[in-house]
């Protein structure tokens, strides 16, 4: 698999193993397939394993625990989060240290390369456009960030817990521009990266969000950017692997798949599946270090490894896709 730039780790597999799947976040799977899936990743060239403790409760960091067990981790990187909401700048630290903790025991680690904030960002008297109501504990402020959050992750590479540190690209325009153009600029930030240029349901923040903004203004500040959502929860593949959710809180990419017909229909014309089409969209962008996958099985794995092998998009099909919604 081929290597590419990405600042944080020296150099970074063009495809990243993610965690949703792993933890079923995206349909069923079993603690053996999801392990066998993390042996092929490895196998295949994969050096960038990217989990959090809500992917499935702990279950995709588990899985990573089974899997690398006595295992020679030279070369790989490990990346999980911590969704912290907005606390008193004095809980912090202790916040984030805690789910650190807890994350390293479930991968049997000692560290991680790359700890990410996984609240979405927003100002402080921003209200969300939805859900305010849980907008301290599922957003954090942009003070908080800058007084607390950003010193607490820097406490953590002190003490070799952590190598780097960076942030989700989720949340309010205007608090994650102001984050990128900080003096202290996250180190990686993971980038919404699709063809419909959707978060779909996740980007319950800002009813306004425009993915390809905040993509823009990381290229132009040259960050280091891991590609999500590639598939758009699905939206963009032959057809949705789940339920909706009795909530009605993924209504978004549901929608969002009805509205990718012309992309599928594309997908036959070009004589390739949809996943792997927007899977090479994704590695076709410039500056992407990787592209984080959300398969939950070998097969689905299998898929996304023969299309990066299929190396990039033409120019004109780029332009194609850039243009079709």
């Amino acid at each position: 698999m081929n290597k590419r730039p990405f600042f944080p780790f020296g150099e970074v597999s063009s495809l990243t193993l993610g965690g949703g799947g792993l933890g079923q976040v995206w349909g069923e799977t079993t603690r053996e397939e999801a392990v066998k899936t993390v042996n092929l990743a490895l196998k295949e060239g994969v050096n960038h394993f990217d989990v959090a403790p809500m992917y499935g409760k702990g279950e995709a960091e588990r899985v990573l625990g089974e899997a690398f067990e006595g295992k020679n981790l030279d070369g790989l990187n490990f990346t999980t989060k911590c969704s912290l909401g907005t606390l008193p700048d004095a809980q912090v630290y202790d916040r984030l240290n805690s789910s650190l903790t807890t994350s390293l025991e479930c991968m049997n680690m000692e560290k991680v390369n790359l700890f990410l904030l996984h609240s979405q960002l927003r100002e402080d008297d921003f209200e969300l456009s939805n859900f305010n109501e849980m907008r301290e504990r599922n957003t954090t402020s942009l003070s908080s960030y800058f007084n607390a959050v950003i010193p607490a992750f820097e406490k953590l590479k002190k003490e070799g817990k952590i190598d780097h540190w960076g942030i989700g690209g989720l949340g309010q325009h205007q608090a994650l521009v102001k984050a990128i153009n900080h003096e202290t600029p996250p180190e990686a930030i993971q980038c919404v990266l699709n063809p419909l240029n959707s978060a779909g349901a996740i980007s319950y923040v800002d009813e306004n969000f425009n993915p390809n903004v905040i993509l823009e203004e990381c290229q132009k500040n040259n960050l280091s950017i891991l590609a999500i959502r590639a598939v758009q929860a699905g939206a963009l593949t032959r057809s949705m692997d789940r339920e909706p959710h009795p909530s009605g809180f993924d209504k978004k990419d549901f929608d969002d798949y009805l509205r990718a017909e012309p992309f599928r229909e594309l997908a036959v014309k070009w004589n390739e599946s949809p996943a792997s089409l927007a899977h090479r969209y994704a590695l076709s962008t410039p500056k992407v270090g990787s592209v984080i996958l959300g398969v939950k099985n070998r097969a689905e794995l299998k898929e996304c490894i023969e299309a990066e092998e299929k190396g990039e998009l033409t120019a004109e099909q780029l332009e194609t896709l850039k243009n079709l919604f």
